[in-house]
């Protein structure tokens, strides 16, 4: 009974780290309203919030808050229709956690990986799904993610794609990122936690080996051809 109390203690202790996911929930929300803005007509408050299209510098040049709407996925990616983008990101959302829950008592590290790519997850699904019945700008799963971290890394230019700025992005996105970077980096580590362990020598390899030849005897015997006194 105290064992199975244990081992139930230590599951719910394992799975606190989805409170790193909660966290990421909330601050990516946070930060997308203040930029979008919102009203609370319970408090009679109004936060007007960004225009479209507007950037405030922050740091000079290289750091800048730009608001823009990202129908797409992450970075701006385009795949498929917006429903479609949406119920690919639930299904991987819950994917992550039926996968973060098997691994619930594997280390500190992989599982906060996992908690960190499903917080970013579920930080851009609620503007997909929610977003757009919310302010009144399109149907159930018709959101777009709201972007406004806008970095001047690098200029790419490979071939005809051309890029000046790093693709605005937010907290979510970063979420992800650093968390899929973390495990690509972590990865071997893991797989050597998954590895069973070395085989232990089988009973007939420590059984001791018959010796190579016969001890002498410490009498010989009487040779027969010996003459009797």
């Amino acid at each position: 009974m105290h064992r199975l109390q244990d081992e139930e203690r230590r599951e719910v202790t394992a799975l606190r780290i989805l409170y790193v996911t909660g966290c990421i929930v909330v601050l990516d929300q946070i930060t997308k309203l203040l930029v979008k803005g919102f009203t609370l007509p319970v408090f009679d408050y109004s936060h007007a919030g960004m225009q479209i299209g507007q950037s405030i510098p922050v740091i000079g040049n290289f750091f800048r808050l730009t608001f823009v709407e990202n129908p797409g996925m992450a970075f701006g990616i385009e795949f498929g229709s917006k429903p479609v983008i949406t119920l690919f990101i639930l299904a991987a959302s819950i994917a992550i956690f039926v996968y973060l829950y098997r691994r619930r008592n594997r280390s500190f590290a992989e599982r906060l990986t996992l908690a960190m790519i499903l917080g970013g997850a579920i930080g851009n699904l609620i503007d997909r799904m929610f977003y757009g019945v919310i302010f009144g700008e399109a149907p159930l799963l018709y959101g777009k993610v709201v972007d406004f971290l806008d970095f001047d890394f690098f200029t790419v230019n490979i071939f005809s794609f051309h890029m000046h700025r790093f693709a605005v992005f937010n907290i979510a996105d970063a979420s992800v990122s650093i968390g899929i970077v973390l495990m690509l980096l972590l990865h071997k580590k893991f797989t050597e936690m998954d590895a069973p362990p070395a085989a232990a020598d089988s009973p007939a390899s420590v059984l001791p080996q018959p010796p190579d030849e016969m001890p002498e005897s410490k009498h010989d015997a009487p040779d027969s051809t010996m003459n009797p006194v």
